[in-house]
């Protein structure tokens, strides 16, 4: 997408929250449809069921036509609409029963093996996305991020299904950009260490 492009689909975007607003609910139909691929593909991977991505999504949708008067623009519409959904989330499933992770230093090979090999093993695959067109992997993965606890869990979505910037995460979800950083590295540590296990286990 060119830069004048982006502009266009900006422009749009801030004339039909302003139709919104003043209580246009086909603008504001127009403003949810646009995100609803990404807003229900984040709910299906946070959800337990599909049933319960579909509540999320719906709860979201309505959630956001009860506030949407209280919308200041401070951020785009999508980084509102997403910390809508994501409330929705962590109020749904906020008692998780997961615990912390481990700290980011013992994810390192040298914690565990002091060996050059271990090391070579745990980073000489790529990022866990950059397997997923492998569908036996894909299920692994898929499994790993369910057993993150929450914290962790929706930064990484949301950095790397939703392809938000670092900065975008941490607004979406109030926190700092630096425990957004560690969030996100840490659950990458995590799920690198898990399928790595699983490579081991195969070879």
């Amino acid at each position: 997408m060119n830069p004048k492009e982006k502009k266009t689909i900006q422009i749009d975007e801030k004339e039909l929250v302003r139709l919104a607003q003043s209580g246009d609910f086909k603008a504001f139909t127009t403003l949810i449809e646009g995100y609803r691929p990404k807003i229900f593909g984040l709910a299906l991977k946070l959800a337990k069921n599909r049933e319960d991505a579909e509540d999320i999504f719906q709860e979201t949708f309505l959630k956001a036509i009860d506030n949407i008067k209280k919308f200041r623009a401070e951020s785009s519409f999508g980084t509102w609409l997403y910390t809508i959904g994501v409330n929705v989330v962590r109020a749904k499933y906020g008692r998780d029963s997961k615990g912390e992770l481990l700290p980011l230093e013992d994810y390192l090979p040298a914690s565990h093996d002091h060996s050059d090999a271990a090391a070579a093993q745990l980073y000489d695959w790529n990022d866990p996305l950059s397997k997923l067109t492998n569908e036996e992997i894909k299920g692994k993965l898929d499994k790993a991020i369910h057993e993150l606890p929450l914290k962790y869990r929706l930064p990484f979505l949301l950095r790397y299904t939703q392809e938000m910037s670092v900065q975008e995460v941490a607004d979406t979800l109030n926190i700092k950009l630096a425990n957004a950083k560690s969030r996100i590295l840490r659950a990458r540590m995590a799920l690198r260490q898990n399928l790595n296990e699983y490579f081991s286990e195969d070879n």
